[in-house]
């Protein structure tokens, strides 16, 4: 079994940014227990907020969330300003082979990146390929971005070969099933549950079906989206989990 989890940290911050609580962010990680953990709006620099915030981590945001549990992890920049940086973090249980941060930004003010990692299993002969998103508020922005994912997949993974692409989507009109469902043949675990995908946007009222859990190669056993007053007030996005039969 292999159990993965998506979410949105909102760089470690309460929604409108009111108190900083990425420590209570790790306890919720740490009791989820996840194998592979896709983040997004993590924070990799912020010069300022280091110093002025009393409980901010010595490390990078995504090596403090790893830290006892995830020994291996991947980050890639989206957002790059003069005070630092933030973008998607991959948290694994097991090792990468290998792993790149490719750009799909169109607009300076909005850069946006796709994070594929490839890692091996335990036990599995086929490596995984775990690619982390986190797509563009627009429209036309998002659908040339699905296009470059679509091509980094037909080009760069086989077939053959499991893969789990799982983010912040932004698309709450669900126009990304053509070209990740129909194009490339993967289930969204939600909506192959269930019928419908899990909204969760925003975390105190979640309408919006913003992140997904999309898969190939594997079988869902069960997905989840953690929505109890442990996690409506740590960031404005709910987190999403998925078990996965490896047999």
């Amino acid at each position: 079994m292999l159990k993965i989890l998506t979410y949105n940290i909102h760089k470690g911050f309460t929604p409108g940014n009111r108190r900083f609580i990425l420590h209570k962010i790790k306890s919720a990680l740490q009791a989820v227990d996840a194998d592979i953990i896709f983040l997004q709006e993590i924070q990799g620099k912020h010069s300022s907020r280091s110093n002025e915030i009393n409980n901010w981590p010595d490390t990078t945001q995504f090596e403090f969330l790893a830290d006892e549990i995830w020994p291996h992890h991947a980050y890639g920049k989206n957002a790059i300003y003069a005070e630092g940086h933030h973008g998607n973090a991959i948290l694994s249980k097991f090792p990468f082979s290998q792993y790149e941060n490719i750009n799909v930004s169109y607009m300076k003010s909005a850069s946006r990146s796709l994070l594929h990692g490839i890692i091996q299993l335990p036990g599995v002969l086929a490596p995984l390929h775990v690619i982390c998103v986190h797509l563009g508020l627009f429209s036309f922005e998002r659908q040339r971005q699905l296009v470059k994912l679509v091509k980094r997949i037909e080009k760069f993974i086989p077939h053959n070969e499991p893969l789990i692409i799982a983010g912040d989507f932004n698309d709450w009109l669900g126009r990304a099933e053509k070209h990740l469902c129909h194009e490339l043949g993967l289930n969204e675990a939600f909506k192959s549950e269930g019928g419908n995908h899990a909204r969760t946007f925003p975390a105190w009222m979640p309408l919006l079906p913003m992140d997904r859990i999309y898969s190939r190669g594997l079988k869902v056993s069960n997905c989840q989206r953690l929505h109890d007053n442990h996690w409506t007030g740590l960031s404005d996005h709910l987190p999403l989990t998925a078990e996965f039969d490896l047999k």
